[in-house]
């Protein structure tokens, strides 16, 4: 049973590299990591008892190695032609006729590699196949599994060698690759990390240990390789770090010999390399009472134990991840949709579907109905009351007539609507001029108001068209885009128009009558008071003046005579007595205002400010009226009409309707993704049964 927990996991990883899909579960696998010269190939190599892996200067292995090893019983007639091994065809033989050791590959389904070497070469072939011929690398794993009886039901991650310089035709940035590989497969939860170390090295500076602790802290999941023991200075050992007293981990360390180069090249086989390794540990004072746990057969069998025991508690949790990624990928296919076939009903069909979602969608983003509320930020028909409530409210009512108008422009305007006689009253042509002037500055931001609202709607709509479905069909999308802002856009004419006459109707009828308003008898008569409470002489300087005139500059002192009507227009030099000259070609008003014309003009200011606040409270009220109306209220009315009469047409059917490549591609890919996962979860099905 335990060694078929492992099988499972192999079945599992085939299930998705056989349909070309990244495994979205992660699976217990032991992760093999180390520098270049830690010796990792030969640990492989020592661990499966064949030659087999690619040997050179450099990084050799350029692609993660899925190296599933599956014991196999030597089969009762096992068969060598003349005591050679030859690639073998799986259906081309009877299962009694198998060789006693063979690999496959995935990639090569059906093809048996019983001569080693072959396999060898076919890992340098396919690795020049994806990475071509120079030293880069690729993530893309080759999947080997290797039937024996000599091995122990294992499945190991070999990772590219650990480099920190870059050499020859290396990538500069060859170092990052590597780590960013590696630090990818160990930090998955599930990934027992096995750590190849050379002995005869500092600790502290593995490669391997280090990249190990950054991801597993507390050693729990990495086990310890303690590789070329044998080439370690004289009375010099590892029995400390095997106690832990050096860097402890939770699964301990096993340290092994390897076959040195020397003994590569003289063709030394792994069965005897192994013979001298047992002999070592047998014989070594430092080892010989912990031999049993020395070497490669005792690694093997820790590893195998360590995944067997690793993989019966994270069963459950598989199981889990399986069903939950299989519903989500089902749920995506349903969206994706069905691909769609030739008839102009259905296509027809699927637009009429669309436009009626979208348009239904609109109108309950406009008015806050929508299922997707956030609390995150203001959307929709909310953003649309902000700019209303909040935006053109306060401009509105920020705007100051005063800050254009001034004391001395009043005066000019009272004297020139008096025409050529002296008025005897406040004259209401110069209270109407000054207030048409000032409520024709409303036009401006009520008529940025529109544009506001209208850039809304169109964030609405990039809302929408942002949708999963609009990604489907991306010609319909563009369509969608183009009809919906041209409505939007021949809606502004009528709604400007409604907004600008809006303002047009307050300044061509100034209602006096308003109940509102302050007539001229109250402002005349609260101007009287504060002039009479300014007459109570206050205390006066030496030369006569009030505290205000004192402390005008002098350029600002009233004259000390007021001569004539129009004495306050202008001040002129002595003249002779009887002079008169003609008036200047330009006459303003200068010098301070006489106690009539502060009266007036303080009157004036009043009724500009009393019925200029009446007119911005009405146009704070209609112009949002105004817009909703022809604006935002057209839009969630007539919108589903113009999308009907634009798109819903036969002629065009087919090409509104053309999928995205991405559509295509995923489609594809979830369901590849779902075959494999209901694969998956027949596998594991069966072994909870």
């Amino acid at each position: 049973m335990d060694a078929s927990l492992i099988k499972t996991i192999n079945r599992l990883q085939d299930a998705f590299a056989t349909v070309g899909v990244t495994n979205p579960v992660d699976l217990p696998q032991i992760v093999v990591i180390g520098s270049q010269s830690s010796g990792k190939s030969s640990v492989l190599e020592n661990i499966v008892g064949r030659d087999f892996l690619p040997r050179g200067s450099g990084i050799v292995t350029r692609r993660p190695l899925v190296l599933q090893l599956i014991n196999r019983p030597v089969p009762l007639a096992a068969i060598t032609e003349g005591g050679d091994e030859k690639e073998v065809d799986n259906e081309a033989q009877d299962e009694k006729k198998d060789p006693e050791e063979w690999g496959e590959f995935l990639h090569r389904p059906g093809v048996k590699y019983s001569d080693f070497n072959l396999i060898r070469e076919e890992i340098i072939r396919d690795t020049d196949a994806k990475t071509g011929k120079n030293a880069g690398i690729s993530p893309l794993p080759i999947n080997l599994r290797i039937f024996s009886p000599n091995v122990l039901t294992l499945t190991l991650v070999d990772l590219p060698g650990l480099t920190r310089v870059p050499v020859g035709d290396q990538p500069k940035d060859i170092e990052k690759q590597i780590r960013e590989m590696i630090v990818k497969y160990i930090t998955k939860p599930n990934a027992i990390i096995l750590a190849v170390t050379a002995a005869n090295t500092d600790l502290a500076n593995s490669d391997g240990l280090q990249l190990a602790r950054e991801v597993d802290p507390e050693g729990a999941r990495t086990i310890g390789v303690l590789t070329k023991i044998d080439l370690m200075d004289s009375g010099t050992d590892v029995v400390d770090i095997l106690a832990g007293r050096v860097i402890p981990l939770r699964l301990g360390y096993v340290p092994v010999i390897n076959r040195g180069q020397r003994d590569i090249d003289t063709k030394k086989s792994i069965t005897r390399s192994l013979d001298a390794e047992r002999s070592y540990f047998e014989n070594h004072a430092s080892y010989k009472s912990k031999a049993l746990y020395c070497g490669t057969p005792y690694l093997a069998r820790k590893l195998n134990m360590i995944l067997m025991h690793h993989i019966r508690n994270t069963l459950p949790e598989i199981k889990s991840k399986i069903q939950a990624a299989l519903i989500k990928y089902q749920t995506e296919l349903a969206g994706l949709g069905d691909r769609l076939g030739e008839g102009a009903t259905g296509q027809a069909s699927i637009v009429l579907n669309i436009i009626t979602e979208f348009c239904s969608e609109f109108r309950t983003i406009v008015d806050g109905k929508s299922t997707d509320l956030t609390s995150v930020e203001l959307s929709g028909g909310a953003r649309i009351s902000f700019v209303f409530h909040e935006l053109f409210s306060n401009g509105v009512k920020s705007i100051d007539p005063f800050d254009q108008v001034k004391d001395v422009d009043i005066r000019t305007i009272l004297y020139n609507s008096s025409g050529s006689s002296p008025a005897l009253f406040v004259g209401t042509t110069a209270f109407e001029v000054i207030v048409k002037q000032q409520i024709k500055r409303l036009e401006d931001p009520s008529l940025r108001c529109v544009n506001i609202v209208f850039d809304e709607l169109v964030r609405i709509l990039t809302q929408l068209l942002a949708k999963s479905l609009f990604k489907r069909f991306p010609q319909l999308k563009d369509r969608f885009y183009q009809v919906v802002i041209g409505f939007y856009r021949k809606q502004l004419t009528p709604t400007n128009k409604l907004v600008s006459d809006l303002i047009s109707m307050e300044g061509c009828y100034i209602n006096t009558g308003h109940p509102d308003f302050l007539n001229g008898h109250r402002a005349m008569a609260s101007v009287h008071d504060k002039m009479n409470q300014a007459k109570n002489p206050p205390p006066v300087d030496s030369k006569g003046r009030t505290p205000a005139i004192a402390n005008l500059p002098p350029s600002l002192e009233p004259e000390p005579t007021n001569n004539g009507f129009f004495g306050s227009f202008f001040s002129s030099k002595k003249k002779k007595s009887g002079s008169m000259e003609a008036p200047p070609a330009v006459l303003k008003a200068s010098g301070t205002l006489s106690e009539r014309e502060q009266m007036e003009t303080e009157v004036i200011k009043l009724l500009i400010s009393s019925y200029f606040n009446i007119v911005k409270r009405t146009i704070v009220d209609t112009v949002p009226k105004a817009i909703m109306l022809n604006l935002v209220n057209t839009a969630k009315e007539e919108l589903q009409r113009e999308l009907l009469h634009e798109l819903y047409k036969t002629e065009v059917l087919d090409e509104l309707l053309t999928e995205s490549e991405f559509t295509q591609n995923r489609r594809k890919e979830c369901r590849k993704m779902i075959e494999a996962l209901q694969r998956a979860d027949e596998i594991i099905g069966s072994v909870a049964a």
